[in-house]
């Protein structure tokens, strides 16, 4: 740990630390002493900030959809044009791996796969595809599609997508090296502009 880390609030650590681990080595690998280490702090400044481990995951996950909501909105202010703004989904995600130097796959979709049902971070699991379900299909309504509930499945199908081949690529050298987010991107631009064509000639 670094000087400058060090001078940092005990709490900001701890979340940078797990936040680190957890998304490069999983959740269920990660042990509290490894961030302990990499945090530099004891375990009763741990404990002072969070009951356990479990409730360390859960402000991973809060702290990660909150960046994640905050990279969107911004992207969002950006955009006047409705169908620019419905994209704007893929362009927000990609900002946010760029600004956070993320390598691998959602760091949502991991979670899901490890955590038991009763876990408390299962709260911002479900928050993360509130907000992309119920945003996507605000901004297809806005954009004049007529089933939002539609588009917003079928953009979300696409982010997944992009997002699960980047996991793929993470594991498996030698994939072709394209960008799946401008290829989803790329995908979403045509299927809404189908939709909205064939609207106009019904």
């Amino acid at each position: 740990m670094t000087r400058g880390a060090a001078s940092r609030p005990a709490r900001e650590r701890l979340l940078a630390a797990a936040g680190e681990l957890f998304y490069e080595a999983g959740i269920a690998a990660t042990g509290v002493d490894a961030v302990l280490a990499r945090a530099g702090a004891a375990p009763a400044t741990m404990y002072a900030h969070f009951a356990g481990k479990d409730a360390l995951v859960a402000a991973y996950l809060e702290q990660r959809l909150e960046a994640w909501r905050q990279t969107w909105d911004d992207v969002l202010a950006e955009r006047d044009d409705p169908v620019d703004r419905l994209l704007s989904l893929f362009d927000a995600v990609a900002r946010y791996r760029s600004r956070e130097g993320t390598r691998r796959g959602c760091a949502f979709l991991a979670a899901a796969t490890e955590l038991p049902a009763d876990h408390p971070g299962h709260r911002w699991l479900e928050a993360d595809t509130r907000l992309l379900v119920d945003r996507l299909g605000a901004l297809a309504s806005a954009a004049g599609l007529e089933s939002p509930e539609d588009a917003a499945a079928t953009l979300l199908l696409l982010y997944d997508g992009a997002l699960g081949r980047f996991a793929r690529a993470a594991t498996t050298p030698g994939l072709p090296a394209d960008d799946p987010l401008v290829r989803a991107r790329r995908l979403a631009s045509a299927w809404v502009g189908a939709q909205l064509a064939g609207q106009r000639r019904s």
